[in-house]
């Protein structure tokens, strides 16, 4: 697999399509830093971290609207590349609908949102854009 990101990504993407309550996604520090980030946002319910065998799996429980069943992620689109790496600095990052969705940069000081990257004037490569 060249891009674990992207993979993670278009799991999520098909779960969500499918319908499913329950997303399972091969583990790793980025990919939970990711999952955390998400929860914290309010993008999904809930998340576990299981060791099972070398590198463990997330286990992401999806956020459902009760009335409509609409999934609270509506895009999930990938920026940066293993081809083409994206980078901004702290006063060119990018703003999703206006404030409305989350750029997630991974920057010197860890990974994190467009909104606190600004507030820590730190830039970086531009992950992803969630709405």
């Amino acid at each position: 697999m060249t891009d674990p990101i992207a993979d993670y990504l278009t799991r999520l993407r098909n779960a969500i399509k499918a319908g499913h309550r329950v997303v399972e996604v091969p583990a790793s520090n980025l990919k939970k830093e990711l999952t955390r980030i998400l929860f914290e946002q309010g993008y999904i319910l809930n998340y576990k971290f299981e060791e099972d065998g070398p590198q463990g799996t997330i286990k992401i429980a999806l956020k459902y609207d009760q009335v409509n069943k609409v999934n609270a992620i509506k895009k999930l689109e990938r920026v940066s590349t293993p081809g083409l790496r994206k980078y901004s600095g702290h006063k060119e990052l990018p703003r999703v609908l206006n404030g409305l969705g989350i750029a997630i940069i991974s920057t010197s000081k860890g990974v994190m949102t467009d909104k606190e990257a600004r507030e820590q004037n730190v830039g970086g490569e531009v992950l992803c854009y969630v709405y």
